[in-house]
């Protein structure tokens, strides 16, 4: 039998969580062209701060896919690239950054540069290999399965289930970054510690089916057309390395009605060949 054992220490959890008490305006960061889990662990953030009372936003880098956009919350995220000035009088207030799913300040562009010049403290929460010493706490275990596993972790399940209807939005989106991250639990999601996670948050209320659905299900008909000419007309495989390359210039993105979000998963098809076991996408 599994049991589910914390991925860090009673201490560290602790210690981001003093550092969480002592706060009343939290920024949260995520990296740019946010996907499912920089969503999913950056808004599971801000609900469970805001239900402890803290004055909260999330500061994306840019914009973020349609598919997200359904997430709770996600429509009150600010995106630095078009509302700066806002950003930017927002950070000024902040007495802590948490800093979700990126391992290094040019991760986040030109807000990088902003964090860094901040006197405020700095939590970092990822699961990249080789994070930069930026953050004063860093929560960093590259074995999860997601940040979203981390920021589980971090809260903790029982704060989480005493949040009543709120508890069933952070549910949600720690569980679209588990999915996202994971390819719906077809990678990087062998270790058993997860699924006892996955089973909370169904008893939280998350409809896993509806949430797959929004994610992998919602894509225009411009974006299988654009999926079908990359692997017909564009890709390139080189046997001797195991290898596959597509690549795609401004052109034929506007020929496709390129939209945010059109290129996710693309990388990952060619390996659906058996003798394929490296793949890079190139726009």
């Amino acid at each position: 039998m599994t049991t589910r054992t914390p991925i860090f220490s009673a201490a560290e959890i602790a210690a981001a969580s003093e550092l969480i008490n002592q706060s009343t305006h939290v920024v949260i960061l995520t990296h740019m062209s946010p996907d499912g889990d920089a969503m999913g662990s950056s808004l599971a953030m801000r609900h469970f701060l805001e239900s402890l009372g803290k004055q909260v936003a999330v500061i994306v880098p840019n914009s973020f896919p349609d598919f997200l956009a359904w997430l709770p919350l996600a429509n009150e995220d600010i995106i630095y690239e078009t509302q700066r000035a806002e950003a930017d009088a927002i950070l000024e207030q902040a007495d802590l950054v948490i800093c979700t799913d990126f391992n290094d300040p040019k991760r986040i562009g030109a807000l990088g540069d902003k964090m860094l010049e901040m006197a405020c403290p700095k939590v970092l929460i990822d699961h990249h290999l080789y994070p930069a010493v930026f953050a004063d706490f860093i929560v960093s275990v590259p074995e999860a399965s997601s940040t979203c596993e981390l920021v589980w972790e971090v809260i903790g399940d029982e704060a989480i289930r005493r949040l009543g209807d709120k508890a069933k939005d952070i549910a949600t989106c720690i569980y679209t970054g588990l999915m996202t991250d994971t390819g719906n639990f077809s990678y990087n999601s062998n270790r058993p510690q997860i699924y006892p996670i996955i089973a909370q948050l169904i008893e939280l209320g998350v409809d896993k089916d509806a949430i797959y659905n929004a994610v992998f299900n919602q894509y225009s008909v411009d974006r299988m057309k654009l999926v079908g000419y990359c692997l017909y007309q564009k890709m390139r495989v080189f046997p001797e390395n195991h290898a596959a390359l597509i690549y795609l210039g401004r052109k034929e993105l506007y020929r496709f009605n390129f939209q945010k979000g059109d290129a996710e998963g693309i990388v990952n098809m060619p390996m659906q060949s058996k003798d394929i076991h490296y793949s890079v996408f190139m726009r």
